[in-house]
């Protein structure tokens, strides 16, 4: 059996929107989330950016009658700083001249047809973590890529995949000349298979799906 793909108006909107995930990290990731659907929780996401992976979360989310939450303080990661490589000058607010990405992610969501089905959490990862309380059934971390802000993502959200769920890291490249880019989710993946409390499903490029099959992080 073929694995589920989105609706072409999905693909659609998934492919115009800005952002980094290529098409075959978003089919396994939208895979993913139908999979992590059937639990009946809601799928959590850290690293919204333009909206673009929120997309596939949040028409998973549609067909399993679930939730799609998205996390991020829309201010950028370090790599999208001006100067750096993934900058993108429209996401700088004009006025106050510091990167503001909501905006786009809310045209994203709207042209998507899924102002509906995902919510967007504005602000820090582990402030939003702290207080968070309720089972998740997917948790994809695509947040900042220093050791600080993946290892905060990964104790903050983890301990929230409900027995059985996903959790999906992005940007894990194992080589050392990745150190910016794909390092420190590298670390988090390779931390979560240590812990015994995840088991590997799936690698799809620098996309790694594990499952939780036991308590812990």
């Amino acid at each position: 059996m073929p694995p589920a793909a989105p609706k072409p108006e999905i693909l659609a909107s998934f492919e115009a929107a800005k952002g980094f995930m290529p098409l075959g990290e978003g089919l396994a990731l939208y895979e993913a989330a139908l999979e992590a659907g059937r639990l009946g929780l809601p799928l959590l996401e850290v690293g919204t950016y333009c909206g673009r992976s929120a997309i596939l979360l949040g028409d998973a989310a549609r067909e399993a009658g679930v939730v799609a939450l998205t996390v991020d303080h829309h201010r950028g990661s370090e790599e999208q700083q001006p100067g750096w490589e993934y900058h993108d000058p429209e996401t700088v607010d004009a006025e106050l001249g510091v990167m503001d990405t909501l905006p786009a992610f809310r045209r994203t969501l709207y042209r998507a047809g899924l102002e509906d089905h995902v919510v967007a959490l504005v602000g820090r990862s582990p402030q939003i973590a702290l207080v968070w309380n309720t089972p998740l059934g997917l948790v994809f971390v695509d947040g900042g890529h220093t050791d600080e802000h993946a290892n905060a993502d990964y104790e903050g959200w983890a301990p929230h995949v409900a027995e059985g769920g996903l959790l999906v890291i992005h940007d894990v490249f194992p080589e050392p000349e990745d150190e910016f880019t794909g390092q420190a989710p590298y670390r988090i993946y390779l931390r979560a298979l240590a812990s015994g409390a995840f088991t590997e499903v799936s690698a799809t490029d620098s996309l790694r799906v594990l499952r939780r099959t036991r308590a812990g992080i």
